[in-house]
């Protein structure tokens, strides 16, 4: 549809065709004055990067968290140095991941000029076109670029890097807008997992690295979405069982080839097989009578809520996971709905003190990590009692690197963090032990909190250990965990299990309906 292409996207497809006429992908010297020895793998992932940017292309550098995609990024803009007129890039990053790219640029690229952005203009002297012009590299994270938008606007970046991408996957948010809003030569968004929920987070990267390649989202999901996923449409056909089975793959085969120029991923097992090994285990902890018995009776109420509210899911949503949050909190520890219960204990502290004791005692140490930070809370209160040391970091830890800091020094065996203050953006090698305490809905979430610790660098096997309350809605939680996890397979791993984002089936049988 022509009235769904923007000019980008037209100017995005008469820059690709060029690519028509590459036959291979030329190898790429590691740039000057770049100080890391790069594997194999990032050398042809520096070569891929730099043969898009000179085509002035994007796109997804998609490679297994932990596996350097910093590192191959920061080659590119090395190498982009050595250019005639070269011109500052962007990096977009969450805030928590800025001082990585400050320290890692000062480590193995310490001629390149870098400047952390961290205030919006209210806050700051001077303007983004002032900083750019002295620097190599402007690093900002999503939610000043968000609110400086225009600023951003200014300058013609050579490039813009997203870091952790999946920030920007929602394209009518006003970060989305405002990263397509930059003038710059290419866009690479840097992900371990291009598709969390659904092959819109897919369609959304692709909108900004590659915004000619499916410019209309509407004829995206017609194309795709609708057989990948197996959504309904608003006329069924009467293909058997195998039939749509076999356009489903096709569509699949279709996707693959035409994303496949513009994402490049690489997996551990694959580029990294002297990575030590990662055993995963999932320990199914019964709740005490008590507990279970009032969970039961708290789950009766709240299905009873909640499934006269699914058939008006969208204007419902709030409500219905509110109660699914209750329910998850109920499943960790009573007193964490109800301060009165907090005599029925933890059962899941119970088994996570008993481990954490031993695996201290034996040297080790281990990475905590839960959603709620009340619960770690409680975790915390445990170790005191039984004398164990331990970091802290949540949304609310003020100096976080310090903290970061001791437990890398040793000072600490056990590091609670909460999911979404340390689940992604941290190395922590030093570790070797993982506990998740409790389970999202989203299972790229858990994989960027293990991989803190089983990414390169890392010397040791790690053991992950997955605490679900038998009897709640945490088993169902995790069942659904699976099913997204096989539509990333499906379309980024090549296999072939599919699977749908989070609708009101999946709520009725999270409810046990």
């Amino acid at each position: 549809d022509l009235a769904d292409e923007s000019e980008a996207a037209i100017e995005w497809r008469g820059l690709a065709r060029a690519l028509a006429d590459v036959t291979a992908v030329p190898a790429l010297p590691t740039p000057p004055g770049f100080l890391a020895e790069l594997r194999p793998y990032q050398r042809e992932g520096l070569s891929w990067l730099a043969l898009l940017h000179g085509h002035r292309l994007g796109g997804i550098l998609a490679d297994d968290m932990g596996l350097g995609k910093t590192l191959q990024l920061l080659a590119l803009i090395a190498h982009t140095r050595t250019l005639p007129d070269p011109r500052p890039w962007l990096v977009v990053a969450p805030t928590s991941v800025l001082p990585t790219w400050r320290d890692e640029a000062a480590r193995f690229a310490p001629g390149l000029r870098v400047a952390v952005v961290e205030a919006t203009s209210v806050r700051r002297r001077q303007t983004i076109a002032h900083i750019a012009a002295r620097a190599d590299i402007v690093v900002a994270p999503y939610g000043v670029v968000r609110t400086d938008a225009d600023e951003f606007a200014v300058p013609h970046w050579s490039g813009v890097v997203l870091d952790e991408a999946q920030f920007v996957k929602n394209p009518a948010t006003r970060v989305h807008r405002a990263i397509a809003a930059l003038r710059s030569d290419a866009v690479f968004a840097a992900t371990g997992t291009p598709v969390e929920n659904g092959l819109d987070d897919l369609w959304a990267l692709l909108s900004l690295t590659a915004p000619g390649l499916f410019p209309s989202i509407r004829r995206f999901r017609e194309d795709y979405t609708r057989a990948i996923e197996q959504l309904p449409t608003d006329q069924p056909t009467a293909l058997s069982a195998a039939a749509a089975s076999a356009h489903r793959e096709k569509t699949l085969d279709r996707l693959r080839r035409r994303v496949r120029p513009f994402l490049l991923r690489r997996t551990k097992d694959v580029v990294a097989s002297d990575l030590p090994t990662k055993q995963e285990q999932q320990i199914t902890v019964a709740l005490s009578p008590a507990h279970q018995e009032l969970y039961d009776r708290v789950l009766q109420r709240e299905r009873q809520k909640v499934l006269g509210l699914l058939d008006d899911l969208d204007r419902q949503r709030f409500i219905v996971f509110r109660s699914l949050t209750l329910l998850r909190m109920l499943a960790l520890a009573p007193g964490l709905v109800d301060e009165r219960d907090a005599h029925l204990g933890s059962a899941k502290l119970d088994e996570l003190l008993e481990r954490l004791v031993e695996i201290a005692a034996e040297g080790h140490r281990a990475l905590v990590f839960s959603q709620f930070t009340s619960f770690l809370d409680l975790a915390a209160e445990r170790l005191d009692a039984a004398g164990l040391a331990y970091a802290h970091l949540d949304g609310s830890t003020a100096r976080r690197g310090e903290v970061v800091e001791r437990f890398r020094a040793g000072e600490a065996p056990v590091f609670l963090i909460s999911l979404k203050a340390g689940g992604f953006g941290l190395t922590l090698v030093e570790a070797d032990y993982v506990f998740l305490l409790d389970p999202w809905w989203n299972p790229a979430a858990e994989s960027q909190a293990i991989d803190r610790t089983h990414r390169i660098g890392q010397i040791r096997s790690v053991f992950v250990y997955r605490l679900i309350a038998a009897g709640t809605v945490e088993e169902k939680v995790r069942a659904l965990q699976q099913r997204k996890a096989a539509l990333f397979d499906a379309v980024i791993d090549d296999d072939d299990a599919f699977a749908a984002s989070l609708e009101a089936d999946d709520i009725r049988a999270l409810l046990g309906e």
